[in-house]
């Protein structure tokens, strides 16, 4: 009976890969779903980071003017964040008066206190289940954690890494090339201007971002003249959430003579090799005839693995949800994972962070209002004011017969494409070279053919529970701090 499962299994699995490879060929899908739409989440929302972390025993020596922030597994109702349901208590009885912001980019809700905390005293902070979801739905208790504070404040932010080098001097630096500063801890973005962060002067051209999830401000230049020494100027206008002024710092760079050229800019290194990686979160099957063709990954332990086999290896596999990983599985101990295997799953995951990183700082070609179904792409970078959604029809990216065009999309917020769309590669495009950089979540609809790297803060969902529909992807599905899940999908690494 063993022998039969597993020949069924390797059949099913020959199938699907059969029909991925006849795709192109046959036209794809092209049904059409009366169910618009994907499906709403009604699982309460959850905290899952904390600043300071929620340990046992509590964090001490916590600076008294350091901000308190809360990040949830969701988009939030900025509405429902405030005084009245984020509070900070301390010592325990007393409370803290201060103000409740919420930065739906990284899905994090900061209290700002107005002045210092007592010293030497533990404080308590809690969400109260008054905070809700951009779907209504509410948190299911109360968040509590507490911290010990310290005697002493904050100390300023600092540069921790800066693209061009600020040493050596960097030279041929291409002419419209992004200037981008990491910084040791998370910013004001409002304090980030064309005052404080700037380029020989302040009148020079170009346009500011501040990636929150990476602490990183990006200023892209309408273009440089060749061959010429450039100052990059941050002043001590620039602070971080506590208040805090950085150090003014300046550095330079010479510009050289070629203009730039994003093809095989982004180097995956070693998660290049992953159909997909779940973060710290692991990586949920729930179909029978799931199939991964490549390497799956996660940070955290093996037993947030459902539903997989690699050969002979199980994890957590039963009749009602099958997948097959052709590659190899990498995830932290208990049995079979160990330390080696949890060391490679580490580097993956930061070398995801590098490729997020920069996508995220490429200089944007256009801009589109949201809707990509019905169109065709040329190649370019291409990014949006909040979300990508595919679901007025397919989406064609024509190469134009050069097959190391690149399509890069940088969404601040989600992703979504809905049942039974295609990704269309046109004149020469190839899956390889189309990436995905998701602020949030991406969602990808069951029957749908997607393809490229989607590398997503918040996580990758495939399908939906229940759906036979076999969905597509022909790439990566990486979750950087949250999972991904998947029912009846089949994904191919380029």
């Amino acid at each position: 009976m063993r022998l039969l499962n597993i020949t069924a299994r390797k059949l099913r699995s020959i199938c699907v890969l059969i029909c991925i490879n006849l795709l192109n060929g046959c036209g794809g899908s092209g049904g059409q779903s009366p169910i618009l739409g994907t499906p709403v989440v009604s699982t309460p929302p959850q905290v899952i980071l904390t600043v300071p972390a929620n340990t046992n025993p509590i964090v001490t020596g916590v600076a008294n003017n350091m901000a308190i922030s809360a990040k949830f597994n969701r988009n939030m109702n900025s509405a429902t964040l405030n005084t009245s349901t984020f509070l900070i208590n301390c010592p325990s009885g007393t409370p803290i008066t201060g103000t409740v912001k919420y930065n739906n980019l990284n899905q994090t809700a900061t209290f700002q206190q107005t002045s210092s905390l007592p010293v030497n005293s533990i404080c308590t902070a809690t969400i109260t289940t008054g905070v809700a979801d951009t779907n209504g739905i509410q948190m299911a208790s109360e968040y509590i954690w507490s911290f010990n504070t310290s005697n002493i404040t904050t100390i300023g932010p600092t540069i921790t890494a800066t693209n061009p080098l600020i040493s050596p001097l960097q030279t041929g630096i291409c002419l419209s090339q992004p200037v981008s500063v990491t910084f040791s801890k998370s910013m004001d973005a409002l304090t980030i201007t064309s005052s404080s962060f700037y380029i020989n002067s302040p009148t020079f051209a170009g346009s500011i971002s501040y990636n929150d999830l990476t602490n990183t401000a990006t200023f892209t230049p309408l273009a440089y003249t060749a061959s010429t020494v450039y100052s990059v100027n941050l002043t001590n206008g620039i602070k971080d959430t506590d208040g805090n002024a950085l150090l003014a710092t300046s550095f330079t760079f010479q510009t050289g003579t070629l203009a730039c050229n994003h093809a095989a800019v982004v180097d995956l290194h070693s998660i290049a090799s992953y159909g997909a990686f779940g973060g710290n979160a692991g990586v949920t099957n729930s179909g029978i005839n799931t199939i991964i063709n490549g390497d799956l990954g996660t940070t955290a332990a093996c037993t947030l693995f459902t539903g997989f086999h690699q050969g002979s290896t199980i994890y957590t596999e039963t009749t009602l949800n099958i997948g097959n990983v052709t590659g190899h599985i990498y995830c932290g101990p208990p049995a079979p994972g160990t330390d080696a295997t949890l060391a490679l799953a580490t580097t993956a995951t930061n070398d995801a962070i590098a490729a997020y990183h920069t996508l995220s700082i490429l200089p944007i070609g256009h801009v589109i209002n949201g809707e990509l179904g019905l169109i065709t792409l040329a190649p370019a970078v291409y990014s949006t004011g909040s979300s990508f959604i595919i679901s007025a029809g397919n989406l064609t990216l024509d190469a134009g017969g050069n097959p190391d065009a690149e399509w890069i999309f940088i969404i601040p917020s989600t992703l979504t494409v809905d049942t039974f769309k295609q990704v269309i590669l046109s004149n020469g495009a190839q899956a390889k070279n189309v990436y995905w950089q998701v602020g949030s979540a991406a969602t990808i609809g069951y029957g749908s053919n997607m393809v490229g790297t989607i590398i997503a803060s918040s996580g990758v969902t495939f399908s939906t529970v229940g759906q036979t529909n076999q969905t597509t992807l022909i790439g990566r599905a990486i979750g950087l701090y949250a999972s991904v899940t998947m029912t009846n999908t089949t994904i191919v690494s380029p």
